[in-house]
């Protein structure tokens, strides 16, 4: 009989746990989308944001971790002052967006650019005229947003 110690015995597990998850993963089948692919199915966004919003998930359940979507709206569309739980890694497929997090100078995304938005870091972004944006949006915990409410005195 092989004695471990604790260091490799929790070294085995961990490979054993990898190698477990990389298996079930293996049996899940591979995905791909156009942002206008005719099958994908939108739904509303979070009723601040206003109406023209729209949400599709591609992968991933939105009340768990670990959740892909696109985020589209009409082009001259302001989206208001919100935040999220998780950070967020996007990339615009669609579209040119203004994109301003609290005490950062606004960054322009063109199609293709990426994006990364720390989790609970407040932020607007605009759309603008011209075509719809769509925006690939990773979530790393549960999707949600909550807004920013102005101050009144």
């Amino acid at each position: 009989m092989i004695k471990l110690s604790k260091k490799s015995t929790l070294s085995v597990l961990a490979f054993a746990l990898v190698s477990m998850l990389s298996a079930v993963q293996a049996d899940e089948p591979a995905l791909a989308f156009n942002h206008d692919d005719k099958s994908l199915q939108w739904g509303p966004c979070p009723a601040f944001i206003g109406e023209g919003c729209e949400i599709s998930v591609l992968h991933g359940d939105p009340a768990k971790n670990n959740l892909d979507i696109l985020f589209k709206v009409p082009s001259d569309f302001a989206i208001p002052h919100h935040w999220h739980t998780s950070a967020e890694r996007m990339v615009l497929v669609s579209g040119k967006m203004i994109v301003t997090y609290d005490n950062q100078k606004s960054e322009t995304l063109e199609v293709g650019t990426y994006a990364y938005g720390p989790s609970k870091r407040p932020h607007t972004a605009y759309c603008e005229k011209g075509d719809p944006c769509v925006l690939f949006i990773a979530f790393e915990e549960p999707l949600d947003a909550f807004e920013v409410m102005k101050a009144t005195n």
